[in-house]
């Protein structure tokens, strides 16, 4: 067989094993990767496109001015697993923006970042030691996805370092908004962010909110559960973003980082909710999915409760509605719950 043939076939087989495993765990991966009942999508026309060069390249984040002007309160919106590439999900299926503007808080949304943890990643992202650019992007499969080129692949993820530094900067020196003292949350993958943000950057963050984040990320079957929706949001490899149980890993698991934010004396606002739909939530896959994911994040909740308990913190909002599942309507909710602590801890 010539070496071509070789190759195709080699390619083939790599194709079918990777077919075979994102059907096995396709029913979890979705609702990993985030999904379920939306809240009221809307593009607003009062935000701005915001681009800063990054090592990544040109970012665009999306800006919302407060309502009064002021440029000493921000907040920084992280979206989940399936971030997209034209609008921050915040933006597209919520009015959580508008509400905090309205609270006179000016609102980042940075846009992209599917499956990075919003982390400086170990590598760009590849399978088998393929190079990126051999299958095709954004085709809504994670095995052809897994073998593309694109953001985190052509290239490393650098989103920490993007928003700690590059964003952070061009804030304050184009539009003049305070470097100090902001607030961050997120939903699921975005959430697990917000407190490795505020954790490692404490100067930037006084504040950090978790809703349905994966917040014990060492616990057994969750490295696996990330590797499977990663593959599933976009094919990307979680040992790229970093080497198992190593330091870099580490360093992104709330329940180990735990006394970084009790040390910082950060306003945290943690929610996760029981699971259990909602009226919203309709009979079908999606909150199936959404139903089984947000146990998930519960657990998880519930041991960084736990763990932050044992170490005598003080500085935690708890929410643990008795109805919700990892959707946008009960992300909706939590956001406008959160609204008056991340008011009063900002700025």
């Amino acid at each position: 067989m010539a070496a071509g043939a070789r190759g195709s076939a080699s390619m083939g087989l790599i194709r079918s094993a990777m077919a075979l495993v994102v059907a096995l765990i396709a029913p979890l991966v979705i609702a990993v990767s985030g999904g379920g009942a939306t809240a009221s999508a809307a593009f607003d026309p009062a935000a701005f496109d915001f681009w800063v060069d990054s090592a990544m390249g040109p970012i665009k984040t999306r800006v919302l001015r407060a309502a009064d002007g002021n440029t000493d309160r921000v907040v920084y919106a992280l979206d989940g697993m399936r971030a997209r590439e034209d609008l921050n999900g915040w933006e597209i299926e919520t009015t959580v923006a508008e509400a905090m503007a309205a609270a006179n808080i000016n609102v980042v949304m940075p846009v992209g970042g599917q499956s990075s943890f919003y982390a400086d990643w170990n590598a760009p992202s590849s399978f088998f030691g393929i190079p990126p650019g051999t299958g095709s992007a954004n085709t809504g499969s994670g095995v052809t996805d897994a073998l593309s080129g694109g953001p985190g692949k052509s290239y490393r993820y650098t989103w920490e370092s993007f928003l700690t530094n590059d964003l952070r900067w061009a804030l304050r020196d184009r539009l003049g908004f305070n470097p100090n003292r902001n607030g961050v949350f997120g939903l699921s993958m975005g959430g697990s962010a917000a407190l490795t943000l505020a954790a490692y950057h404490p100067d930037q963050f006084s504040f950090a909110g978790a809703f349905s984040g994966y917040l014990n990320i060492s616990a057994p079957g969750m490295r696996e559960a990330i590797r499977l929706a990663m593959v599933d949001a976009g094919g990307y490899n979680v040992d790229s973003m970093a080497p198992p149980w190593g330091p870099q890993w580490l360093r992104m698991d709330p329940f180990v980082f735990a006394p970084r934010l009790i040390a910082n004396n950060t306003r945290l606002y943690i929610s996760a909710a029981s699971g259990l739909p909602t009226a919203q939530d309709g009979p079908n896959m999606g909150t199936a999915n959404g139903m089984a994911l947000e146990a998930l994040a519960l657990a998880n909740t519930r041991a960084f409760q736990v763990r932050m308990a044992t170490l005598g913190a003080t500085n935690v909002d708890y929410s643990f509605p008795a109805y919700g599942i990892h959707a946008w309507n009960n992300w909706q909710d939590e956001a406008y719950r959160m609204l008056p602590a991340l008011s009063a801890n900002i700025g």
